[in-house]
């Protein structure tokens, strides 16, 4: 197939546009790099850059490749950001995903897989979260992402584009490659490696009083290999559909903590902070939907997977990808 990926010189984006070249599709990616990397594109893949909230620029672009699908990864993704800036989140992560349709629309392009995510379900009314789960954001991410979903319903009846959104716990890992740099980086594990690195002095753990039998936080974190072979398997979806991706358990911040001393052999100092609002005590996604469906069979589903994967790219690119 010919695939355009939005935000494809981002963390998931990247490594999925070179699991898409591994397999032999051609890949176009479309990105602005204001928070992904030029280096982080498979030299396989072909290169726009361009802003999906200036209509012109994505529709120029779809037109030029005209592909058979689109994997949407572009938009803003910090949650507490969106709690100080919402009008950002809704201009990037809905009008820039409505220019997009539209643009798929005028181009004839069927098919889209969309980056979403387990903040559309605000604080679950029940754990491990299947897709049945009451979607009740609470931040104005969780909240553009789920407009962005209901959007794609009415894409689907009004011009036909099948959809597949693929609602993301914890990504993490790398690829051999393809590695997490985030410009502000919130995530826990790579913060944790920089520690090891000797770019950080501790790493901050928010909230060790919750009823968790360590008392921190526990999160599903899923290996980013694994997301992209979710991802790949979207794209052949015999119908629209939405699906969590998670391992189905999780590990609380300080088995993170414990395993990545373990790898790195570092002693990682920790410094206990309040819980910050909104965070739960966990989150676990149920995957049976998606295994069941369209065949997913995670490979790497042990955190020390996940983090040995992280460490080795890291220890290679210690200051990311330089730019």
């Amino acid at each position: 197939m010919k695939v355009l990926v939005t935000g494809g010189a981002g963390y998931i984006g990247s490594v999925c546009v070179e699991q898409l070249c591994e397999q032999g599709h051609e890949v176009v990616v479309f990105d602005n790099l204001s928070e992904g990397h030029r280096a982080a594109v498979d030299p396989r893949a072909a290169f726009l850059r361009g802003d999906l909230t200036v209509p012109g620029e994505i529709r120029l672009a779809m037109e030029a490749s005209r592909p058979d699908a689109v994997m949407h990864f572009a938009a803003k993704a910090l949650v507490g950001e969106s709690m100080q800036n919402p009008s950002k989140y809704f201009r990037n992560n809905v009008s820039g995903g409505i220019h997009l349709l539209d643009a798929m629309v005028a181009a004839g392009t069927p098919r889209i897989v969309f980056s979403s995510t387990c903040a559309t379900f605000g604080q679950p009314d029940r754990v491990p979260i299947d897709e049945t789960v009451p979607q009740n954001p609470i931040n104005p991410y969780g909240e553009s992402k789920l407009m962005f979903e209901r959007i794609l319903g009415w894409y689907e009846t009004i011009h036909g584009i099948t959809h597949v959104a693929l609602r993301y716990f914890n990504a993490a890992g790398a690829s051999a490659r393809f590695g997490e740099d985030h410009r502000v980086e919130t995530h826990l594990i790579p913060n944790i490696l920089r520690v090891a690195l000797g770019t950080r002095a501790s790493v901050d753990l928010y909230g060790t009083d919750y009823e968790t039998p360590d008392g921190t936080c526990i999160r599903d974190y899923i290996h980013i290999l694994d997301l992209a072979q979710a991802h790949l398997l979207a794209l052949t979806a015999p119908r629209s559909a939405r699906y969590n991706l998670g391992t189905g358990h999780g590990n609380s911040l300080r088995e993170v903590v414990d395993t990545c001393r373990r790898i790195t052999g570092h002693p990682i100092p920790i410094r206990e902070m309040p819980r910050r609002p909104g965070d739960p005590a966990r989150l676990v996604a149920a995957s049976e939907r998606i295994r069941a469906e369209l065949g997913w069979n995670p490979r790497f589903g042990d955190l020390e997977s996940i983090v040995r994967s992280a460490w080795d790219w890291h220890v290679k690119h210690p200051e990311g990808y330089g730019d």
